[in-house]
């Protein structure tokens, strides 16, 4: 998927939580050093997360630990 960011793979949306307004207006430049980008929302704001190559298996972990339980999330991978 393209956005104004960037060429996109999205690898999970659960609970269609990924809108490309809602991600294009959170965005910020910090974001363009990860290949991976996770956003979720809790109290009905979305949170972005950027993650490595060599710490993508954390992803879930940061989720289950960070986000709400059972919250709306999508993974983003950057596609170069």
């Amino acid at each position: 998927m393209e956005t104004e960011f960037g060429t996109f793979e999205l690898i999970r949306d659960y609970k269609e939580a990924f809108d490309v307004k809602s991600f294009s207006d959170r965005y910020v430049k910090y974001f363009d050093q990860y290949p991976y980008i996770v956003g979720d929302i809790s109290a009905d704001m979305l949170r972005l997360k950027g993650f490595n190559s060599n710490n993508e298996n954390q992803i879930y972990d940061y989720l289950m630990e960070s986000a709400t339980p059972n919250a709306p999330y999508f993974v983003l991978k950057r596609i170069k």
